[in-house]
């Protein structure tokens, strides 16, 4: 970098003359050097030459596409920004170019503001980190010395709106921002130099900043996002990560405070409004479903036909709405913690055995068996809300008969694992596609295909067997081949 206002190199590649000429003319006048591709080829030899740092980029242009012509340009240098031009038919493809590493995306046709607004982040984002790459140069290598040059980069962590903590490798803090200063109540002078503990009093959270100051995490996309409770009414997430010097180790960490109790406020009160609305519709789909079955009951056998297929639908949609809000409900109190209370002693084994019985019935009359496997040795007493339990067993046990053929079968497996039972609910059915794996513990999310989109159900079986699990502490995992069936593994721990 020559100077701190070094002209920022702009590519434009675009198979439309006016689209270049356009943004050649607008970028221009914002003091910009600009040059300009009508192909991905010739853009690719601008770039070799000319070294921009931001390139717009059109998707779709003769030769090669805007996907290949990006993943070149990151290959040369993956601190290039593309921005991603696109019609509003590729409004998709753009997005999953940002996907891929594309820095943002503008629909054209556009007017000049918004690729005025686009470039300008892009050109403060590049300007902050050739001043990054300026202080790495100077070789500002020890955390420490950052107490000492706060002058330095104190402009640029002011305007941050989020609080701010820099640590070194033992965990102490060497620097902080005035949001950081202002949310524990401290005046800026006494906020750095004593260890993070002294400052939030989350066991959590000063285990995970001192984890992460370690460099004990050696995926960065491993460390986990935290969340806490200051005080009644504030919620903050925070966010870390690990800072590298020159030989990449670890020097210290920077933790990232975002005050999100807007965000938890809107929650609760979306939880509140599902489960009222959830609750004053129950009662009346009730009534109306008892009165439709009467109904049914007292036709002639003049009266059957169409008018009782007619009856028997709505009878069978209302008890689909009825089963929905029972899920919402039963999510809503996952969420505000109205579960997992009444805690009593009972036996693992008895409690399977009532579960696979009770669904017995329903598999039989898709000609499918249940089979219930316990270990030699009797599985130890538990100490929790059984109702849990059974809800999370029976809801995997019900998903596995659903989303199983005709004449399949279906094992629930149970023994000790260490401090935990495993309870794995396994079925030779359709399997899911690995693409929608991570996507099955959604709410209302449910996998549809030509064997899957007649079975009904309300996509909230598994969110609300997520919500359980959690609630007792443990995990759950899933396992899964097209064709071959679908493998639910669930570890509960003993003691809680």
């Amino acid at each position: 970098m020559k100077n701190d206002r070094e002209d920022i190199k702009v590519l434009v590649i675009d198979d439309e003359d006016g689209i270049r000429e356009g943004s050649e003319r607008i970028l221009s006048r914002m003091g910009c050097d600009v040059y300009g591709a009508s192909r991905g080829e010739e853009g690719l030899e601008i770039l070799n030459s000319r070294k921009p740092h931001i390139v717009l980029l059109d998707l779709k242009m003769p030769g090669l596409d805007g996907m290949e012509v990006m993943r070149r340009i990151h290959e040369q240098d993956p601190n290039i920004l593309v921005i991603i031009i696109t019609g509003f038919a590729t409004v998709e493809t753009a997005i999953e170019a940002m996907k891929q590493g594309a820095y943002d995306f503008i629909p054209k046709p556009f007017e000049p503001d918004p690729l005025r607004i686009v470039v300008n982040r892009a050109k403060e984002r590049i300007l902050l980190r050739l001043e990054t790459e300026k202080l790495e140069r100077e070789r500002r290598r020890n955390l420490a010395d950052l107490g000492m040059e706060k002058s330095r980069i104190r402009t640029i962590i002011e305007s941050l709106p989020n609080g701010l903590v820099v640590t070194n490798t033992e965990g102490q803090v060497v620097l902080t921002n005035p949001t950081f200063c202002q949310l524990i109540g401290m005046a800026p002078n006494e906020a750095t130099g004593a260890p993070f503990t002294d400052y939030i009093k989350d066991e959590g959270l000063c285990q995970l900043v001192k984890d992460i100051s370690r460099g004990r995490y050696v995926d960065f996309e491993e460390i986990p996002t935290y969340e806490f409770v200051l005080s009644e009414d504030k919620y903050f997430q925070v966010k870390g990560r690990p800072v590298l010097g020159g030989r990449m180790e670890c020097l210290g960490a920077v933790i990232s405070f975002q005050d999100i109790s807007a965000m938890k406020v809107l929650d609760r009160l979306k939880t509140e409004f599902v489960a009222k609305v959830s609750h004053e519709l129950r009662s009346p789909l009730s009534t109306i479903h008892e009165q439709l079955a009467m109904v049914m009951k007292a036709m002639t056998e003049e009266e059957t036909g169409t008018d009782q297929h007619l009856i028997s639908r709505a009878k069978e949609k209302t008890q689909g709405l009825i089963s929905t809000i029972g899920d919402l409900l039963d999510l809503s109190k996952i969420e505000t913690g109205n579960v997992c209370q009444e805690a009593r002693e009972f036996r693992m084994e008895e409690l399977l055995e009532s579960v696979v019985d009770f669904l017995s019935t329903q598999a039989s009359a898709k000609n499918q068996s249940i089979e219930l496997q316990m270990p030699d040795t009797p599985l130890p007493t538990f100490t929790m809300d059984p109702l849990a339990l059974e809800s999370i067993v029976g809801n995997l046990i019900t998903n596995a008969i659903n989303y199983t053929q005709e004449g399949g079968e279906i094992r629930v497996n149970a023994d000790q694992v260490g401090d935990n039972v495993r309870l794995a609910v396994q079925d030779n059915g359709f399997g899911i596609e690995a693409k929608y794996l991570g996507k099955i513990f959604d709410r209302f999310y449910r996998v549809k295909n030509e064997k899957t989109r007649f079975i009904t159900g309300t996509g909230l079986g598994l969110p609300i067997v997520k919500g359980l699990v959690d609630s007792l502490g443990g995990s759950i995992s899933v396992e899964s081949e097209p064709g071959r069936g679908t493998t639910f593994t669930v570890l509960i721990p003993i003691q809680r």
